[in-house]
């Protein structure tokens, strides 16, 4: 197979198929009976003359006379050889010759070391302090209506991890020459994701969608021999003589186990306690605080595709923003959902938590994204590891108490934020977050240089983003959750730095930043773990 890049076409074209197939002629000069088949294996877009916005495409192809093709063009580096994108399992391993792994947390990263795990034979027992997704789906939305928070299922906590009630973005900046991000991708769509997420550039799929996909690859594990075990908490970890000997639940039950994933999500702040008093080695890192920013999403789309906003292949624009600020701090813009909703996700009773979460279809009105301030736990709260977890939730206490204390979330119209003033009416944009907003001042619920750093970086933002700052733009506050305030550092066989065993994973553990990367690492943990169990077998024998 052969790889083509760069090859172009115009938005507005007709046929893609024949057209695409006329450029691949021309670029190698063959004839259409040399060409026997062609495949998109990537979709961009190139939209920096919005008059102008070309499609960008990469190609395999099953040519005739490949290898005199590669000859003819061994200068050209944008014809090369297809590379083998399959996923190949590091070893087979019977499994009569190892024990049960386990696998704490069944969001992304757990969801995909169980798959792994459990396609090598292994029969790993996955343990989800949440619920089965449908189940805490009901929970979440009805947090959403008002009704009690459920501290053990909700937006944070049970099947599917956070990234189920999100925008369902399938991309990142991860190194990957393995290619597990597409051992992830052709599992989603073989569980029911759109074909498109193998090759457009920024692919998405939405929460419905996710729902439904994570109960068939449930389904998939447990008929490979997996058992997931719902609304079970790991309470304690036993270690002898820096080895992993097993776990008690929260329903005091020992389960016994010297190999364990431990994926469980940014928001898992007891566990991580736990693990801090067991004495598994913790740092602190750093993460970002802020707000959710909301504007119409029709102000978007004009900004970045001119003319051709609302053409259905470009769909619902996305942004994304960056400001060095005078004091020093870095303000960025974070998970924006095009077409989205701010939606409510606090995990703990009297705190609350902002997060965006789209559709598949992105239709609603507004634009959603975070716009955040870095936090250095030298500089910002030095001293104890778990400090950061203090800071987030003296942040979201904050925020509750002036929302209402009812869940309802502080907010603040853009040209009054700027202005240092508190917002009294709405204007154009309508907030989309339940259960409800209350109109004040934002600068009460976050540390003085970043309400400064946050001030001075929307008028920036304005500059890329003509309206971005305008006056009746939304602020809701407080985004906390971007990544985990902790790493639970792991060496180059993937365990813990001081427990044998136990094996550190996904967003958690401060190695993963999305569903996808999160993935990627649940895959790589799994290896690392079935060839630890395949040397000790082979050891044993």
């Amino acid at each position: 197979m052969l790889r083509l890049t760069e090859i172009k076409l115009p938005l507005q074209h007709q046929d893609e198929q024949a057209e695409l197939r006329a450029a691949i002629l021309a670029k190698l000069g063959i004839s259409d009976s040399d060409l026997n088949h062609f495949s998109v294996f990537k979709r961009g877009i190139d939209a920096r003359k919005k008059s102008d916005i070309q499609l960008i495409y990469t190609l395999d192809l099953d040519v005739a006379g490949e290898a005199a093709l590669l000859k003819r063009f061994q200068k050209d580096p944008h014809v090369s050889v297809a590379p083998d994108t399959r996923y190949k399992y590091v070893a087979p391993i019977p499994a009569a010759a190892a024990e049960r792994p386990v696998v704490v947390g069944f969001g992304p990263c757990g969801l995909f070391a169980a798959l792994i795990l459990a396609e090598m034979g292994l029969k790993p027992i996955v343990l989800e302090r949440g619920k089965a997704v449908r189940e805490r789906t009901k929970d979440t939305f009805g947090f959403w209506r008002g009704q009690a928070l459920n501290t053990e299922s909700n937006v944070q906590y049970g099947e599917g991890g956070a990234g189920t009630f999100s925008d369902g973005k399938l991309y990142s900046q991860v190194k990957d020459p393995k290619h597990y991000g597409r051992k992830v991708l052709t599992e989603f769509v073989a569980a029911g994701a759109p074909d498109e997420i193998l090759y457009v550039s920024k692919p998405h799929i939405g929460t419905f969608k996710l729902v439904s996909m994570i109960e068939k690859m449930r389904a998939k594990i447990t008929e490979l021999g997996g058992e997931i075990r719902f609304s079970t908490r790991v309470d304690q970890l036993h270690i002898n003589n820096q080895q992993l000997e097993g776990v008690t639940l929260h329903n005091g039950d020992y389960l016994p186990c010297r190999h364990l994933v431990l994926a469980v999500g940014h928001s898992a702040r007891d566990t991580f306690q736990m693990l801090y008093d067991a004495g598994v080695y913790i740092e602190a890192k750093p993460f970002s605080v802020g707000f959710r920013i909301e504007h119409e999403q029709s102000l978007i789309d004009e900004c970045r595709w001119g003319p051709n906003a609302g053409h259905p292949i470009l769909g619902a624009a996305d942004y994304k923003l960056v400001h060095h600020c005078q004091n020093g701090r870095t303000v960025y813009s974070f998970c924006m959902c095009p077409g989205g909703t701010v939606v409510a996700a606090a995990s703990e009773e009297g705190g609350v938590v902002t997060n965006g979460m789209s559709q598949y279809s992105r239709h609603e009105r507004n634009a959603n994204s975070a716009i955040v301030v870095g936090i250095d736990p030298e500089r910002d709260y030095p001293g104890h590891p778990l400090a950061g977890i203090d800071l987030q939730r003296k942040l979201e206490r904050a925020a509750f108490e002036l929302g209402g204390a009812d869940y309802h979330a502080p907010a603040q119209l853009i040209g009054d934020f700027l202005a240092g003033k508190s917002s009294a009416e709405l204007g154009e944009v309508k907030p989309s977050y339940t259960p409800g907003i209350r109109l004040t001042d934002l600068s009460a619920v976050l540390p003085d240089f970043a309400i400064a750093a946050i001030r001075e970086a929307i008028p920036a933002f304005d500059k890329q983003i003509k309206g971005f700052a305008k006056a009746d733009g939304l602020l809701t506050g407080v985004e906390t959750r971007t990544s985990s305030p902790i790493c639970i550092k792991r060496g180059k066989d993937f365990q813990s730095l001081n427990v044998r065993g136990l094996y550190p994973a996904g967003e958690g553990a401060g190695y993963a930043g999305g569903i996808l990367s999160a993935g990627i690492d649940g895959i790589k943990v799994a290896e690392a773990l079935a060839l630890d169990l395949l040397q000790q077998s082979t050891a044993s024998a």
